[in-house]
């Protein structure tokens, strides 16, 4: 498939604070690209704008805000003269039983990632519309592994995908492409702090390899940028999460299984797991609600 140049083009990034979000401005910038980054965290935003080799400005807006956004998008646009690129890489995750779960974080991981995710495209898709360009919704293996555990962060990574599969014939024939971006557990902020706590972190362990591994987000970054590239309809940070696509109708009844057997075995600890958002892009998320 042949690619697109990324110089000059003009690329929003949502959670471009830390993690895939910082290290993708990053390279898009390396590769010429002008970025506006979209966050939580003004001061972290500020100092990855003055680190990136080319032109670039910092917005902080939370990304469920759908007039915040707007009014961002506008901006960003008056800033740059156009928008070809928008990466909806926003969000947060929590861990544990449902039925025990936190019931106000496990809504706002729903909020955050899914509901985000549209206002993210609400807000932007008008200047794609213009400049003809691509939408790169970020799911995970969430979206085709249902687990224990996960319930909030499963479903709303299923919705992302299912809500940009619908987007891409909605707008496809308007010149705007869309892809979904699929990563499995990869060294970030998020999964530093899923894995602070014993219990999630011995129950991933003891999924089938390669899923109980994680993996480095330079080369997972990477793959991310070639699929922006190439304005690929599915985007595969990890090699062979492109075969899982094949097995997934099989999935939910093999863990469904294999679940009941891990949680039997971990019931005695379940009151150890932390009920709250995990990593410091959740505390982040905590702060600006309280703040």
């Amino acid at each position: 498939m042949s690619k697109v140049s990324l110089e000059g083009q003009v690329a929003v990034v949502t959670g471009a604070a830390r993690g895939v979000g910082e290290l993708l401005a990053r390279k898009l910038s390396a590769r010429g690209a002008k970025v506006a980054l979209l966050g939580l965290e003004p001061d972290e935003l500020k100092q990855v704008s003055a680190r990136l080799p080319g032109e670039s400005d910092h917005w902080h807006v939370d990304v469920t805000d759908h007039e915040a956004m707007a009014r961002v998008a506008q901006q960003v646009k008056e800033r740059f003269g156009k928008v070809d690129i928008v990466v909806a890489n926003a969000g947060v995750a929590s861990g544990g039983p449902f039925t025990d779960s936190d019931p106000v974080a496990w809504r706002r991981v729903i909020e955050v990632n899914l509901i985000g995710s549209a206002v993210t495209g609400r807000a932007f898709l008008p200047v794609l519309m213009e400049s003809r360009g691509y939408l790169l919704q970020i799911a995970s293996l969430a979206a085709l592994t249902p687990a224990p555990m996960m319930s909030a962060y499963c479903a709303s990574k299923s919705g992302v995908e299912a809500y940009a599969h619908s987007l891409r014939a909605e707008v496809g024939y308007k010149g705007v492409k869309v892809g979904v971006g699929y990563l499995s557990w990869t060294d970030t902020d998020m999964v530093r702090g899923a894995d602070s706590d014993d219990v999630m972190r011995e129950l991933r362990q003891r999924l089938p390899w390669p899923s109980n591994k994680t993996y480095p987000l330079d080369p997972a970054v990477d793959r991310i940028v070639v699929g922006i590239e190439r304005r690929s309809a599915h985007v595969y940070a990890q090699w062979w999460l492109r075969g899982m696509q094949s097995l997934r109708g099989y999935l939910p009844g093999i863990i469904a299984t294999v679940g009941q057997r891990e949680m039997r075995r971990f019931e005695p600890r379940l009151g150890e797991v932390s009920r709250g958002l995990v990593g410091a892009g959740g505390a982040a998320d905590d702060a600006a609600r309280r703040g």
